[in-house]
Parts: C-alpha cells; sequence; structure tokens
C-alpha cells in the first residue's frame, strides 16, 4: 500500500467524494481523479492540507514505521 492507496482508502472510509477533496485543495475533481488513477502525483501542499482534513500524520500518509528519531540541531 503507498500514500495513494492511504489517501484514497481515507476518502472512501469516511465517504467523502472526490469533489469535496477537489475543493479542499482547490482543484477540479478530475484532478483528484487523475491523483488517484497515478496519472498526477501530488504536491507536498495538497498532502499537507490532506493531512490536517483526515487529522492524520504525514508519516501515516506516507507509509512510514512508528517512532522514527527526529534529528537533533
Amino acid at each position: 500500500m503507498d500514500y495513494i492507496d492511504r489517501l484514497t482508502a481515507l476518502r472512501e472510509d469516511r465517504d467523502v467524494g472526490q469533489k469535496e477533496i477537489a475543493d479542499i485543495l482547490g482543484c477540479q475533481q478530475s484532478a483528484v481523479s487523475k491523483y488517484e488513477k497515478r496519472r498526477a502525483k501530488y504536491e507536498i501542499d495538497d498532502l499537507i492540507r490532506l493531512c490536517r482534513y483526515y487529522q492524520v500524520s504525514a508519516d501515516y500518509i506516507l507509509g512510514l514505521p512508528r517512532g522514527l528519531p527526529y534529528p537533533e540541531r
């Protein structure tokens, strides 16, 4: 399962249509369809908006394991 599968599953599990996601992203429904069919890629700003909308971490969407250490500055 990759990030597109996770985003699509989140949308479907919450009974949200592509049009509603398009409204959140400020694009057309056809763009969301292209993302889900892997004909286009989400921009990072779109991923951030979707993380906030679904209230999930980017780590979850990207399929990264829990508990990864953050680099120290």
